[in-house]
């Protein structure tokens, strides 16, 4: 029996979207070109660094029935519960464009028909109670440190409204396409916990070339602006030859910062009195951050993986989700608030029957062999930062989130391969259940939260949605979700329209 799609906005079936030519698309083989839409890229770079008491007092007139001595009860009841004051926290967001299937990682059916469960089985892990696929044994070693959702559940089965859905935690106006209507959570956390370290970027988004135009994962700011945006660093740190352009100047250039700094100054003055506009304001955030990165030596350092050990970067992995997400901690450590981490090719060379991405549709890719190829980067990358961040000490302040979009549909569907030209298995979109990984940020670990029916295909208990989690992530950070910032209209918009942090884990 055919399973039954989530409803779109549209309340259209799920639609197809493997094709590289459909607006919402995301390529799945061959270099990922840099827009399907036309869009030139640009690199819309760093947050706006505006002072803690300037974005506490903003914050703070614009709340929604949450007052000042709310907040302090909030921070008390931190600190009675041994956690990291607020402005200490930090959040490691892995992203896996495409969506994961959860039925082929942390949520196995192995008593169900074999269209549904198959071809893997799950493995025991050293917490009672918790299985994972056979194809992450490192996972099974260390689910003490980390805790599984598997009952994450949304409405929009196109890729371009599922990351707007998750991402921003609202209903996009157009279920189709990357452009935001509303901020990515990152801008959010830009806006109210700037990073505590000048010139170290506050929110940090690392991607493969040719993925660091903003819309092509959902990450713009909206009505934030373009200073709410993330750093962009695409490329891939596992190389020789990776560097931050903006970070490595030649002496000319270095000898010609000074007069830079004189000429940003004396352009303050002029800039404010010809345009005092939310756009020129946002320009000169850019060109301030930017100044402060260039000549930041604690930029430079949180950069430079070649200051880890090899052991650490050999238990990380030497692919590009190893060293990405290295450099993630690496970046948290020096005092950045939000690091994304999009893992979706690992490097090397691909085989012909796998995808690029997450989206393991039969006509993209051999879902099994997909698994075979790509799970072993996916869980070296994923265990070394669970393991890091406790051996580190730094498993209460920074809280390490791995998601995509969606799941996977339980049932599996077999087309001919775009590339092989043969009969394969694969699984459509399915925003109807997904499993999302947690780690740190002081919460219990070693858990599972939530089920899934029979079939995987909907939550079976506690239900929840993209708005729970964020709600567990700005708890964690600090971040009252009913903080209000005015849209272009200038309509007050809260963080977070609903959701609730995730009991279970708060202990």
């Amino acid at each position: 029996m055919a399973e039954t799609a989530p409803r779109s906005v549209s309340a259209a079936p799920v639609p197809d979207t493997s094709s590289a030519g459909s607006p919402s698309a995301i390529p799945c083989s061959g270099p990922p070109p840099l827009r399907s839409d036309g869009l030139s890229p640009r690199r819309d770079g760093v947050r706006s660094a505006v002072p803690r008491r300037v974005a506490i007092a903003t914050g703070l007139l614009g709340l929604g029935g949450f007052g000042l001595a709310d907040l302090l009860r909030h921070r008390q009841a931190r600190a009675d519960a041994g956690q990291p004051a607020a402005d200490d926290t930090a959040v490691i967001f892995v992203w896996l464009p495409g969506g994961p299937p959860h039925l082929e990682t942390y949520d196995m059916k192995p008593e169900a028909p074999a269209e549904v469960r198959g071809a893997f089985r799950p493995i025991r892990t050293n917490v009672a109670g918790i299985d994972v696929c056979e194809l992450l044994p490192l996972h099974a070693r260390c689910a003490d440190r980390y805790s599984l959702i598997r009952s994450v559940t949304h409405d929009f089965a196109d890729h371009g409204g599922g990351h707007k859905r998750f991402l921003t935690g609202r209903s996009p106006k157009e279920p189709t396409g990357f452009v935001n209507d509303f901020p990515m959570a990152g801008s959010f956390v830009s806006r109210f916990r700037p990073a505590a370290v000048a010139g170290i970027p506050g929110y940090t988004a690392l991607v493969d070339s040719g993925r660091q135009h903003v819309d092509t994962f959902s990450f713009g700011a909206a009505y934030l602006g373009t200073s709410h945006t993330p750093f962009i660093v695409d490329g891939d740190p596992s190389t020789p030859q990776f560097q931050i352009p903006s970070l490595n100047l030649d002496t000319a250039m270095e000898r010609r910062l000074a007069d830079r700094s004189g000429l940003s100054s004396s352009l303050d003055r002029l800039r404010r009195e010809v345009d005092a506009g939310t756009s020129m304001r946002a320009k000169d955030d850019f060109d301030v951050r930017a100044l402060d990165m260039l000549t930041s030596p604690a930029a430079r350092e949180a950069f430079d993986l070649s200051r880890e050990s090899d052991l650490v970067r050999d238990r990380y992995g030497r692919h590009r989700f190893g060293q990405r997400a290295l450099l993630a901690r690496r970046l948290v450590e020096a005092g950045s608030t939000f690091v994304t981490v999009v893992m979706e090719h690992p490097g090397g060379e691909m085989p012909l029957n796998c995808c690029y991405n997450w989206d393991s549709h039969a006509v993209n890719c051999h879902i099994f062999d997909d698994a075979k190829w790509r799970m072993p980067f996916y869980d070296q990358a994923v265990t070394a930062l669970v393991e890091d961040l406790a051996a580190r000490g730094l498993d209460r302040r920074v809280l390490l989130v791995v998601t995509g979009e969606f799941g996977r549909t339980p049932r599996l569907e077999n087309q001919i391969g775009t590339q092989t030209k043969v009969h394969q298995p694969g699984r459509d979109h399915w925003p109807g259940a997904q499993s999302i990984l947690v780690a740190g940020g002081g919460l219990r670990m070693g858990q599972v939260v939530g089920s899934t029916d029979a079939r995987g295909g909907y939550p079976k208990d506690r239900p929840l949605s993209p708005n729970d989690v964020w709600a567990t992530v700005y708890r964690h950070l600090g971040i009252n979700p009913e903080l209000t910032v005015p849209d272009l209209g200038g309509r007050p918009m809260p963080i977070l329209p609903s959701g609730e942090p995730i009991r279970e884990l708060l202990g």
